[in-house]
């Protein structure tokens, strides 16, 4: 099965898969959850993409009204996020799986700089061992929140660090056939009108918001090289549940996760500088290899950390593109020296690569 083959998964999670009809958090359903999980963990890097905070907020300040102005929502998010990340935190805790907590605005995944800083921090968390327990930073939103919304902010996680696999755990099996409601359809190649279609069918047993985020979630990954399943989150065990009784929806990409990444660099029309360098680190990219600050000889171009940057020979020859770690400030500091010495001239150390290959493609 693929799921089992995934180097990293992210699991989303509905409002109503982890909260109650009394605005409870779900702890038995959790823990079932978790014992899927806890399979999967053991040589897979997951992330959790959760709602139910403002949900949860709502239960804990005993606030019954469905309709809120923005201000008071984002209020009660705050109340309802340290709730969430708690329970969550507890249930793991007694599975012996650490977690963390990261919550991401729109900005965080749309902005090539900031994006890479988000990737940073969720690599170092799977190397902590913790599943990061994402959500969308409503506290902050300025656009009006819905529920429906972290199907799309699930897709630009998985996209960012680069997922095998997005699980979208809905209150359905999967997506049903609008000419036929008891079928389910198993897989889907492209997002074309016979999908497109379905945004427009009322008879849609999705929530608020639901099927049409999730189609537009599945764009995204289909685009990114992430397959993305759609499956019932009602029950318990739900991926076990998925994979045995082989009840979802599969979305499958035109690509690998690694291919789309390297096509969205090469396809930036400007560099934003050039880095020269020397023979034995051309022989290194040559090799596979990422570019380390020893054999840089010199930069051109003022940039910040994560734009786009051409890296050339001593003889002006193209040798690749890729992602810079560090701001050209940064580089000027520490071009030709050993990984080691980067912390000492720096006074911080974030990475010891200053392209590193997943992140860079060969002319």
């Amino acid at each position: 099965m693929l799921i089992k083959n995934s180097k990293k998964i992210v699991i989303k999670l509905g409002s109503s898969t982890v909260i109650d009809s009394g605005g409870k958090f779900k702890k038995k359903w959790v823990s079932t959850l978790i014992k899927d999980i806890k399979e999967y963990h053991k040589k897979s890097d997951i992330v959790i993409v959760s709602s139910g905070a403002i949900a949860l907020g709502q239960n804990y300040l005993k606030i019954k009204k469905k309709k809120i102005k923005l201000e008071m929502s984002q209020a009660i998010a705050a109340v309802g996020q340290i709730h969430l990340a708690g329970e969550f935190q507890k249930l793991f805790e007694k599975n012996k799986i650490k977690t963390g907590q990261i919550l991401i605005s729109p900005d965080d995944t749309e902005q090539r700089r900031r994006a890479l800083n988000v990737r940073r921090t969720f690599e170092n968390l799977f190397k902590l061992k913790a599943i990061p327990i994402v959500n969308e930073n409503d506290t902050t939103a300025t656009a009006e929140i819905k529920y429906g919304d972290n199907d799309r902010l699930a897709a630009r996680v998985a996209q960012i660090i680069g997922a095998d696999t997005l699980i979208i755990l809905s209150d359905v099996d999967g997506l049903y056939d609008k000419f036929n409601r008891k079928k389910i359809i198993k897989t889907v190649t492209r997002i074309d009108s016979s999908i497109n279609s379905m945004i427009n069918n009322k008879k849609n047993l999705y929530g608020s918001g639901g099927i049409s985020t999730k189609i537009d979630a599945a764009r995204i990954c289909i685009n990114s090289g992430c397959h993305m399943f759609i499956g019932n989150g009602k029950k318990n065990n739900p991926i076990k549940n998925m994979i045995k009784n082989k009840l979802y929806t599969h979305f499958i990409p035109k690509i690998s996760s690694l291919d789309a990444r390297k096509r969205w660099i090469i396809s930036s029309l400007n560099s934003s500088g050039k880095i020269y360098i020397d023979q034995g680190a051309a022989k290194a990219l040559n090799d596979g290899k990422s570019l380390l600050a020893a054999g840089i000889i010199k930069i051109e171009g003022i940039f910040e950390k994560g734009e786009n940057i051409l890296v050339v020979d001593e003889n002006d020859k193209n040798l690749a593109r890729g992602l810079s770690s560090f701001a050209s400030s940064e580089i000027n500091k520490i071009k030709g020296k050993q990984s080691k010495e980067i912390e000492k001239i720096l006074g911080y150390l974030s990475k010891s690569e200053i392209i590193h290959k997943d992140d860079m493609v060969k002319l």
